[in-house]
């Protein structure tokens, strides 16, 4: 389940559910936390081609909206679904890694110093949540560390 909230007072809240053949996204919008405006479904059979995960059922739910949401409420609405991923907060927080990870090119003196500070910010943002370093890691040159580092940084934006 997914809550994206699209005004003080408006979110839409989504679910999947498997089904015989696939699965299926539905959607609810909710004033003030329970009240339903309206609802969408989107049925998929092995996997969706979107760009974050809700997005179709979304898109559904805004037509199914537009004679009972406010102009300001449909122009917040739309903003949220285009925004989708930026408004979550993991997507937030990987981004924040990428930019604290690379300030190592501004405080690092040298190469070494540089590559020293993007694997300690990467580890402590990432450490147990998929972050694997090489078993090689300290054998590897400053440059294929900058490469792989830069690459790593790179994937989280």
């Amino acid at each position: 389940m997914r809550i994206f909230k699209i005004t003080k007072k408006i979110e839409a809240v989504c679910r999947s559910e498997n089904t015989r053949y696939g699965f299926r996204h539905l959607a609810e919008l909710q004033r003030d936390g329970w009240k339903e405006i309206a609802t969408a479904k989107c049925c998929y059979y092995n996997r969706t081609w979107e760009r974050y995960e809700f997005e179709s059922v979304l898109e559904g739910l805004l037509g199914n909206s537009e004679g009972v949401l406010s102009p300001y409420e449909l122009k917040a609405f739309k903003r949220c679904i285009k925004n989708g991923l930026d408004n979550d907060p993991g997507i937030k927080r990987l981004k924040t890694i990428s930019m604290v990870a690379s300030l190592g090119d501004i405080f690092g003196k040298d190469q070494k110093q540089k590559n020293d500070w993007k694997s300690r910010m990467l580890k402590a943002g990432l450490e147990g949540k998929g972050l694997i370093m090489p078993d090689d890691w300290d054998q590897l040159s400053e440059d294929d560390k900058e490469k792989r580092l830069n690459g790593a940084i790179e994937q989280l934006n």
